[in-house]
């Protein structure tokens, strides 16, 4: 059976056509007590009588039956927990394997605590999940360097087990079939954000079906992920190597130093690094720090591996917009295609309405949904895939249509830091003030402590009050 069927429909094993051929013997049992003669057993009823009870008998026993089988099919169908437990003790298995092979390939001796830290995963208990991954490290990375070169396969489990953990089973497998089943045949899939690269990475991993090869785009600038990437993918994709990392970080540092000298040679012109870019120049030589920078050279990587498979088609799943991509880029269901090259698949006013009709049915679905409560993390990851795709719009001048995909962003997350100043942004562009005011306000009764959103409300406020007098 598909898995994905089962998966989308809770479970639900397709109907089967035997029972039908059972109730059909039932009826010949009927018709043949009805015609061959009867002794007359309970004493003054006539064969009729008998023949209409044996009838009944035998309607009664039918029932029974098939009450038996559908308890039985009932009882035997995997609910969406148990579904979500088999994946994550599947992957956790598949990764491990993966983590061994490299530490044999690389010569590496591991702890006893590597595992412990699988037989937890596999065990499905997240309390000892969190205790096995605390003893080999955390986000900032493991506790050994030995365990560095296979870090990443270490932290594909544990995200997966933690994104169990944190979404109701049904909802998690409807979210990485939302985005599995966006993608085309043979499409390589980049996810940026927790949710949209571990739950895709695990059901992936585990389909019956295609596999597509999953990554992250958040992790190219890492050579030990270049190397885990070529491990995994090598026989597949044409992958990125450690040249290819440090012509990236050249090219960002030399434009980085052209950009940084501009804004100090012309402080009254616009300034060339962007909001976040940390870059210094100290006694000649060029420093840099900060996410953005990071992930400025990750879009730089990733614009190489696309070079580099000039045949194969490229979805994304954003952390961080790669926006040097937008030009070429297209809603594909609810991730983004990137490199279009099928004017089929292009951007156009007809697509753009698509993606709103799209995610406004969606918003719906999940906003009636009790599972998926305001705050909850699925609230927050469609929003986010949603905000993503207005982003996109936005930069290619489908002006309303970006709109009206933020709004739907923002009733499904209204606290999303992402999503309001994203939104606020767009109607400040045509000075609208007075309705980017409402977004604020409600992100704040959704997170009244966020002072970010108190700032930026003060600053709508007073734009609003003295450019057009509507706020008072």
């Amino acid at each position: 059976m598909n898995e994905k069927h089962l998966q989308n429909q809770g479970g639900r094993p397709p109907g089967s056509s035997w029972p039908w051929w059972l109730a059909g013997g039932c009826v010949l049992v009927v018709v043949i007590g009805v015609l061959m003669p009867r002794a007359d057993l309970d004493g003054g009823h006539s064969p009729q009588t008998s023949a209409a009870s044996g009838a009944e008998s035998n309607v009664y026993r039918e029932k029974s039956s098939r009450a038996r089988i559908h308890r039985s099919l009932a009882e035997e169908q995997p609910s969406a927990q148990e579904i979500v437990a088999h994946k994550l003790a599947q992957f956790g298995q598949i990764r491990r394997q993966v983590v061994m092979d490299m530490a044999k390939k690389l010569n590496l001796t591991l702890t006893p605590e590597v595992e412990r830290f699988f037989a937890a995963v596999a065990g499905g208990k997240w309390e000892e999940i969190q205790a096995a991954h605390r003893a080999l490290g955390d986000s900032s990375g493991p506790r050994s360097p030995e365990l560095r070169p296979v870090w990443r396969p270490i932290q594909e489990a544990y995200g997966a087990a933690e994104q169990a953990h944190n979404w109701p089973a049904q909802r998690l497998l409807d979210y990485g079939n939302a985005i599995l089943d966006s993608l085309r045949p043979g499409m390589i899939y980049a996810g940026g954000t927790d949710s949209g690269c571990f739950i895709p990475t695990m059901m992936n991993d585990t389909s019956d079906g295609e596999r597509h090869i999953v990554l992250t785009q958040n992790a190219l600038a890492d050579a030990t992920y270049l190397d885990y990437l070529n491990s995994l993918y090598g026989d597949r994709m044409a992958t990125l190597t450690k040249e290819d990392s440090q012509k990236a970080f050249q090219d960002y540092i030399a434009d980085a130093q052209k950009r940084a000298q501009h804004d100090q040679e012309f402080p009254d012109e616009p300034k060339q690094l962007r909001p976040g870019e940390d870059v210094k120049i100290i006694d000649g030589r060029v420093q840099i720090s900060g996410q953005v920078a990071v992930m400025a050279i990750n879009e730089k990587l990733f614009q190489m591996l696309m070079t580099k498979n000039p045949d194969a088609s490229f979805a994304l799943e954003e952390s961080f917009p790669f926006t040097s991509m937008f030009g070429s880029a297209s809603p594909l269901g609810s991730v983004m295609e990137l490199g279009v090259r099928d004017q089929q698949a292009a951007l156009t006013s007809e697509r753009a309405a698509q993606s709103v009709d799209y995610w406004q049915s969606a918003a719906d679905r999940l906003l009636a949904d009790p599972d998926t409560p305001a705050g909850s993390d699925a609230r927050k990851a469609y929003s986010k895939l949603v905000s993503a795709q207005a982003g996109l719009l936005a930069d290619r001048k489908f002006t309303a249509e970006a709109e009206q995909e933020f709004r739907i962003a923002a009733q499904i997350c209204p606290e999303s830091p992402e999503v309001v100043f994203r939104y606020t942004s767009l109607l400040m562009g045509q000075n609208r003030a007075a309705e980017a005011l409402p977004i604020v306000e409600n992100a704040l009764r959704a997170d009244p402590n966020n002072q970010q959103f108190q700032g930026l409300r003060d600053q709508l406020k007073s734009y609003a009050t003295g450019v057009t007098g509507l706020v008072h």
